[in-house]
């Protein structure tokens, strides 16, 4: 691959996006949704299966290529790593790091059990969710905060990527879960419990985020094209914050008592009702979108924002048609399967070809 003349190894890492690991979280759950068999064709479960495997697989590959860099320039250029973070559109993108890195433990618990041993599904999933937990709470933090301390951030410097930082904390019980049963007794109910403390964290972050957004898109001038793919970053608390709902009162059944059944109920109809605002959501992304392509969409590495967002409301659809046992729900996630995988192969299509004209590595 070709890197421009004017770029050398020093400049691409120095300037090396924080958004990258986008790319993991939107292959990752790729991986997810294609294990849970579209449409549940029986005839298709293996193959789905082996599709599901091969992009959990490749997402694997992209996070130890990617996080090279990404750990390397915080030791080479610190000073430009700590001005992306203060900044108020690349700071937030720090958070596709962990992010990247939850997405693929709850996929390697997904797909991994069909080819790996279970202490070792395990063993990965504890040390590789660990880091990403760890990590999500600390950026979501730390982002917050400098937006407080900032000397001044405009309503209109406001953008879909501010989700990012809420949603990796919303993907933590979907890591937690499959650990959880894996544990049993105490520590699964500690687990559980601290599934529902995530989810509160990047939940009620993600409703302010959102009041914000909705505020500054309704007063102001839609942001500049390259920031379009942002505004479909809402999509992913939503549809990971329902399908974490609806894990978390399933795995804890055990300690729920007499109330149960309840507690499975409630939590699929407040999924539901999430799943809900999702397709409005869903809508009017794909309404501004197809205005913003009139005058041409610049390709940057914010396009991966298209994938992760839609892959999660995409597994959350399917799940929920399967509590719900409504074909319907089932029919919709087919097709928004079929609308991620035309995303993800359009994505990483312009994200190859970027690589080799050097276009990838401009800001």
């Amino acid at each position: 691959m070709s890197q421009p003349s004017s770029s050398t190894a020093s400049s691409v890492l120095m300037t090396f996006h924080p958004g990258w690991f986008g790319a993991v979280m939107g292959t990752a759950i790729v991986g997810i949704a294609a294990a849970l068999n579209p449409g549940s064709v029986g005839a298709l479960k293996v193959a789905a299966t082996a599709v599901g495997a091969l992009f959990v697989g490749l997402a694997l590959a992209l996070t130890l290529v990617l996080g090279i860099p990404y750990v390397w320039r915080w030791q080479r250029y610190p000073q430009a790593a700590r001005s992306d973070l203060r900044h108020p559109v690349l700071g937030a993108l720090y958070a596709t790091f962990p992010g990247g890195l939850l997405v693929l433990a709850a996929a390697l618990a997904t797909v991994g059990p069909a080819f790996l041993p279970e202490g070792v599904v395990t063993v990965l999933v504890a040390v590789v969710g660990v880091a990403g937990i760890v990590l999500a709470f600390l950026l979501s933090v730390v982002f917050i905060y400098l937006l407080y301390a900032a000397d001044e951030v405009r309503p209109e410097q406001t953008n879909g990527g501010w989700f990012i930082p809420p949603v990796v904390n919303i993907i933590v019980p979907l890591v937690l879960v499959p650990l959880a049963a894996r544990s049993g007794g105490d520590m699964a109910r500690l687990l559980i419990l601290a599934g529902y403390a995530a989810w509160g964290i990047g939940f009620f972050l993600f409703l302010l985020v959102a009041a914000l957004l909705f505020g500054r898109l309704v007063y102001h001038p839609l942001p500049p094209a390259a920031l379009a793919p942002s505004l479909w970053i809402g999509l992913g608390p939503i549809g990971v914050g329902s399908l974490a709902l609806v894990r978390l009162a399933q795995a804890g059944k055990p300690f729920w008592g007499d109330h149960a059944d309840v507690v499975v109920v409630l939590s699929a109809l407040a999924a539901l009702a999430l799943w809900g605002f999702g397709l409005w959501w869903l809508t009017i992304a794909a309404v501004l979108l197809q205005r913003y392509r009139r005058n041409g969409l610049p390709y940057g590495i914010g396009w991966w924002a298209f994938t992760f967002p839609l892959g999660a409301y995409t597994v959350s659809t399917l799940t929920l048609a399967r509590v719900w046992t409504m074909p319907v729900l089932e029919g919709i996630g087919v097709l928004l399967f079929l609308a991620l995988i035309g995303f993800w192969v359009a994505v990483a299509f312009r994200t190859l070809r970027g690589l080799r004209t050097g276009e990838v590595w401009r800001r």
